[in-house]
């Protein structure tokens, strides 16, 4: 991988790296892309591609059509409301 390329990468990314940062960064990348390479070798004539990990097909219920809660009965339900809104208490990151 060139600098010109690890460059736009950069800016598409919106990072800011320091130089030593970038160095190890493009060594990694290097090396991924050297596992991509050997994978490409791999003959996968005649097996079908993926689509899901999980091959066991989930059991879904019947969707059936139902009354849908009344919104008064839906505020009531809650400790605090707001004219048509739940209030909540805020969240802190």
């Amino acid at each position: 991988m060139d600098k010109q390329l690890f460059q736009k990468l950069m800016h598409m990314s919106r990072l800011d790296l320091p130089e030593d940062v970038q160095k190890s960064m493009v060594h990694d990348l290097e090396k991924i892309y050297g596992w991509i390479e050997k994978l490409q070798e791999v003959d996968t004539t005649g097996v079908e591609p993926l689509t899901t990990i999980v091959l066991e097909q989930p059991i879904l219920r019947e969707d059936l059509p139902a009354t849908p809660l009344d919104h008064a009965k839906a505020l009531s339900s809650s400790k605090e409301s707001d004219s048509n809104y739940f209030r909540v208490p805020k969240v802190k990151a």
